[in-house]
């Protein structure tokens, strides 16, 4: 995997498994066009912030639930190819009308940054979106190196840690503006597969005073200005 489209939307609960339905037909596509994987996370364990969150990011109302997902390919091309291919197949139309207020979606493309563990049956995923300087590139990666080592010696079977790299601009919301990044800032995707929520809430009991996870207290990015959460993985092939 050197290359991800990550997604966050806000879905009506009461339409769950017509999400889940219209994602399942969705894939059968991606996978035609070169994609590797797709995986869709239903909110689960999301929190709000004090300055943003996740709910926030696609302006989430009462009755939605936050979902956190990607697509992984082989390399930028193929991804690229594939989105061209999407977007003029008749068999996207004859899926219907999304589940979802697509407007609210927010979407882009990051190049993979670092990536540990084998991966394995994913039973829960820990999402995270944040802004962070373009200038300090290297010093987020290799905080991502030292705190993916953190989450494999707790239970994560898979880190994945991504950077910003077509990012579009949105009518009504979008990566950029969720993350209230600022001038000279570029948005990071990342996530963490766990086997189990409870392996993952375990987890956590320890991370949190892992100073593994402090940067050693110099962390490369904003911390008030990250998003993450909880999600049950619904989709993933």
């Amino acid at each position: 995997m050197t290359y991800v489209d990550g997604f966050v939307v806000a879905v009506p609960t009461a339409n769950k498994q017509k999400y889940v339905d219209h994602a399942e037909g969705a894939l059968d596509l991606f996978k035609e066009f070169g994609a590797a994987r797709m995986v869709e996370g239903w909110g689960d364990d999301v929190p709000r912030g004090e300055v943003n969150d996740l709910y926030r990011a696609v302006q989430a109302k009462d009755d939605e639930t936050v979902l956190f997902s990607w697509v992984e390919y082989p390399n930028k091309a193929t991804r690229d190819s594939a989105g061209q291919k999407m977007m003029s197949d008749p068999r996207m139309e004859k899926m219907g009308d999304m589940p979802f207020d697509g407007k609210r979606m927010i979407y882009g493309g990051f190049e993979l940054l670092h990536e540990a563990g084998a991966g394995g049956d994913c039973g829960y995923i820990d999402g995270v979106i944040l802004p962070v300087p373009q200038d300090r590139k290297e010093a987020y990666r290799a905080f991502s190196q030292t705190s993916a080592a953190a989450f494999l010696d707790h239970g994560a079977t898979r880190v994945v840690d991504t950077w910003g790299n077509d990012v579009p601009d949105g009518k009504v919301t979008d990566f950029r503006r969720a993350a209230k990044a600022e001038d000279g800032d570029t948005v990071a995707l990342g996530w963490i597969e766990w086997p189990s929520k409870q392996v993952r809430d375990a987890a956590w009991e320890q991370l949190m005073s892992d100073t593994r996870l402090s940067g050693g207290g110099d962390r490369p990015f904003d911390g008030k200005r990250m998003m993450f959460g909880g999600f049950a993985p619904v989709v993933d092939r």
